[in-house]
């Protein structure tokens, strides 16, 4: 399984999204169940997944699936 794969595993999981729905767009703003449970949720499965430890300010600027992918980038995760 790709990074990318895993990634994405981890929205469908929380949210039960379909892969194809997976762009610029969703995000909380754009998300109705997107809510703080569920964004802890992701970032569990972020840092569980990826074997990292975010720091607060990646925790709490994880708020959209691009977001996600570019804290994995800045912490040398390629997807």
């Amino acid at each position: 399984m790709t990074n990318l794969e895993k990634y994405n595993d981890i929205f469908v999981q929380v949210f039960g999204a379909n892969v194809a729905q997976l762009d610029d767009n969703y995000s909380k703003e754009n998300v109705p169940m997107w809510d703080s449970v569920h964004q802890l949720n992701i970032i569990t499965l972020i840092e569980e997944t990826f074997d990292l430890m975010l720091d607060p300010e990646d925790i709490m600027a994880c708020t959209s699936y691009n977001a996600g992918k570019e804290i994995l980038a800045k912490n040398d995760i390629l997807l």
